[in-house]
């Protein structure tokens, strides 16, 4: 059985009647929208339509939220219906990354995501969602899409009958009869800054990249708000995450590498527990119910990355304090040996990021093929750069140093200017480069500072070359993580 829907756009009139029922019945914050409609108009006064597009959480058949949410708070029920368990959500925002509709959105009120259930409790007492029962023309039919005889398959099976960004393979079950395609593609209208009764919503102000084509006189005039989720915590945990991996990774060959004396029986581990625990300390701060945080062990999801990267941390940072733990002791051979394992888990802190943006199906930028050899070679890059300091003449260290930034600078350039397969990844791309934080252009400047200055001081001054070179890198991570969430969904 899978409950769905069939939007009749020949017969909507984009009265908004769906989105006040809803709001109504379920209790859904001021600005925050289970349902909504977006109007785009079309053509040139006074040849000129207006079209509309019902917008929902689609009950997808693979639905990318339960995969990724780390508590189980997210759970496709028997009928089809993707339900939400606000008490058991830790506000990770995972979800929201993950969804292809921006259907989600987090109830600050109470620290916990929402979205549409499909009226589930009045279907379990034998009623219609609220959306359908107030539609005035009829225009929205729910039912089983499984079961042929009924209307809503029947018209879901009907020619001319589309879903939403069937490319993402999530199997939407929202089909909409009808709809244009200008209304249908995100980001295929120009989008002004004043909307039909209003600014638009403040969430998004960031350019449209003038590179990307847009659909000609086709302007979106109404639409609602949807936030950038993952700020600078998340870029920050890319680059703390990245310093104790990268060290951790590095830390068998210390002695070779050039450190010498305490440094090299000490220094590694307490360099990547420091990274390590401010790598916990901004994922537990980013959640909107930190203390809940336990969660992630009670209750944990093992489909999701975020708990066998959970997982992952905290093994290398048991195992980074069993090492000191022994060097203090007086094994130091002990001490030696357990870096083998800590390198390899190293390698899996740099890397497990990776899958866990390949499971954020609603950023197609970040689901990149060249992020696991990237976030390697940034973790190189950040650990070779930190261990400088104990070890300035250290040529080890400075190749290393060298060969991840310019492998960092080329697989960034080739991220930016190389063909993408969908038109999310490709104005993700985009914006990469139209971003701005102050006067600077993070992604730019992240590289120039980062790479160039860094390649320089290396040799001139390597003991205080870490400074631009993680600078420069949290530049870039800023402009790859909001890149990643700044095309439209809807």
């Amino acid at each position: 059985m899978q409950y769905g829907f069939v939007i009749d756009h020949n017969s909507c009139i984009g009265c908004h009647a769906c989105t006040v029922a809803c709001k109504a019945e379920n209790d859904v914050p001021l600005g925050r929208f289970r349902t909504s409609v977006k109007y785009v108009e079309q053509g040139r006064f006074p040849d000129i339509k207006r079209h509309f597009l019902v917008q929902r959480c689609n009950q997808c058949t693979d639905a990318p939220c339960v995969t990724i949410c780390p508590v189980n708070a997210l759970d496709k029920r028997p009928d089809g219906i993707v339900d939400v368990d606000r008490d058991a959500c830790i506000g990770c925002k995972a979800c929201m990354q993950a969804c292809p509709y921006d259907a989600i959105y987090l109830n600050e009120d109470l620290g916990a995501v929402e979205k549409c259930h499909f009226c589930a409790h009045r279907i379990d007492n034998g009623l219609a969602p609220a959306c359908e029962v107030v539609c005035p023309v009829g225009a929205i039919i729910s039912g089983d899409l499984d079961d042929p005889s009924s209307r809503v398959a029947q018209l879901a099976r009907q020619s001319g009958a589309k879903t939403r960004r069937p490319e993402q393979g999530t199997g939407p079950n929202v089909h909409y009869l009808g709809a244009a395609e200008v209304a249908l593609e995100p980001g295929s209208a120009s989008r002004p800054s004043m909307y039909l009764w209003s600014d638009r919503p403040p969430e998004k102000p960031d350019a449209w990249p003038v590179s990307l084509p847009v659909v000609e006189d086709a302007t979106v005039v109404l639409d609602q708000g949807h936030r950038i989720e993952w700020g600078w915590p998340v870029a920050a945990y890319l680059l703390t995450k990245g310093v104790a991996a990268g060290v951790a990774m590095l830390a068998p060959w210390s002695v070779s590498l050039g450190l010498a004396g305490p440094a090299a029986g000490w220094v590694p581990e307490v360099l990547a527990t420091v990274f390590l625990v401010a790598t916990f300390v901004l994922l537990v701060g980013d959640l909107a119910r930190p203390l809940l945080f336990y969660r992630l062990l009670t209750r944990p999801n093992l489909s999701s990355w975020l708990v066998k990267g959970g997982v992952i941390l905290s093994l290398l940072g048991l195992l980074l304090a069993t090492g000191i733990v022994a060097r203090a002791a007086g094994g130091g051979v002990l001490a030696e040996t357990l870096r083998w394992p800590t390198a390899a888990l190293g390698v899996a802190a740099a890397g497990y990021t990776a899958f866990l943006f390949r499971q954020c199906k609603g950023r197609d930028l970040w689901e990149s093929r060249l992020l696991l050899p990237h976030l390697i070679a940034q973790a190189l890059l950040c650990g070779s750069v930190c261990l400088l300091p104990w070890a300035p003449a250290s040529g080890g260290l400075k190749a290393i140093f060298i060969g991840a930034s310019l492998a960092h600078a080329l697989m960034a350039v080739i991220e930016r200017v190389r063909s993408h397969q969908t038109a999310n990844a490709r104005q993700g791309a985009a914006f990469l480069t139209s971003i701005r934080l102050g006067p600077l252009s993070p992604w730019r400047e992240g590289l120039l500072i980062g790479v160039g200055l860094s390649l320089v001081l290396v040799f001139v001054a390597p003991a205080i070359v870490f400074i631009p070179a993680l600078a420069g890198l949290y530049l870039y991570e800023h402009a790859f993580v909001r890149a990643g969430q700044l095309p439209p969904l809807s």
